[in-house]
């Protein structure tokens, strides 16, 4: 694109510029891999449709080496990127879906919703929701069956996960299960939220010391998200009145927060924790920390020793589903 700095109208760094022509230039997430055979952790991938209509589709995993004979859990993945970038092709997603599915010897289906601001919020709701709907729909015989999923899932071992806007998508999905038919027919054990993207107009936690960052994520979801409600809207802000109780209808029986100590929506994550351990909700509730860390680290930098403990601490998560609980809430802090 031939442009120079003055023709700038809106800067959401590090994800995409708008420039004052109205096209939209994406920095970020832009990069993309073909699914396939990874040679290093023997996962095979391969990309579905799931809306024909719509284009709304998935890139889906499972090990090279399956027996039919063993029904696995079933993670339905959203990535993250401020609702306006990325993809599960791009390379850092396909990478660490490879490296959960090996860990946790699972299948995953990692959903590609539409953008912002193409597609306005909430559009990747609402994809994802519909993606819900078709994996349940496999319960049934007839409509759009994919064979994996159909063949190797156990649909009583079903989790939702996600990482920042992801994260996000996990929540609201699970509030809506609880009262809609889909929750007659989708089972969900459990949701793995890994650096949740939540926030608010008043600043908390470090928050409070780091106003350029603030800013910076203030500006992040004005620009996604553009309603009067501004960092208070019920979609960025699940306690904008100050209550908890909605989170007793949470459609799970067990969730793990993960944070990053240098990460500005960590104060978010706790107070999620914090609020969901005195909701009412009757779930199991955990919370890690990993010291020395920033935002979805183990996205970029896969391979470092934190991004090795934070794979198996989701993997340890998802094949716990059937284990009794033995404790109301956990929290733990990893260097």
């Amino acid at each position: 694109m031939e442009s120079n700095a003055s023709e700038v109208a809106l800067d959401l760094f590090p994800y995409l510029k708008v420039y004052k022509n109205g096209t939209l230039e994406r920095i970020a997430g832009v990069e993309v891999v073909p699914p396939g055979l990874d040679p290093e952790t023997n996962v095979l991938s391969k990309d579905i449709v799931i809306v024909p209509e719509t284009g709304v589709s998935a890139r889906i995993y499972r090990p090279n080496l399956i027996s039919e004979d063993r029904k696995l859990p079933l993670v339905v993945y959203f990535h993250g990127g401020a609702f306006c970038v990325a993809s599960p092709a791009f390379p850092p997603y396909h990478t660490s879906l490879n490296k959960l599915v090996a860990e946790a010897n699972i299948i995953a289906l990692s959903v590609d919703y539409r953008l912002v601001p193409e597609h306005p919020l909430p559009t990747a709701y609402e994809d994802s929701w519909v993606a819900l709907q078709w994996i349940a729909s496999h319960k049934d015989e007839d409509g759009n069956q994919e064979a994996w999923i159909k063949d190797y899932v156990g649909f009583e071992q079903v989790f939702l996960a996600g990482d920042s806007a992801g994260g996000n998508i996990a929540h609201h999905l699970a509030l809506r299960i609880k009262e809609s038919n889909l929750g007659q027919k989708l089972k969900i054990l459990g949701i793995g939220m890994i650096h949740p993207y939540f926030w608010g107009t008043s600043p908390i936690g470090p928050e409070l010391n780091d106003r350029s960052r603030k800013e910076l994520v203030d500006k992040w979801w004005l620009y996604v998200c553009p309603t009067d409600k501004g960092c208070d809207d019920p979609l960025i802000n699940p306690f904008v009145d100050g209550e908890s109780a909605d989170l007793a209808g949470l459609a799970c029986d067990r969730i793990l927060i993960i944070v990053a100590e240098k990460d500005i929506l960590k104060g978010r994550g706790w107070l999620y924790y914090d609020k969901l351990v005195k909701s009412g909700w009757k779930g199991k509730a955990e919370i890690m920390e990993t010291e020395g860390e920033d935002h979805v680290f183990h996205i970029f930098n896969p391979d470092c020793d934190n991004a090795n403990r934070l794979t198996k601490r989701l993997a340890s998560f998802f094949n716990q589903g059937k284990l009794p609980f033995q404790l109301k809430c956990q929290s733990e802090v990893l260097g």
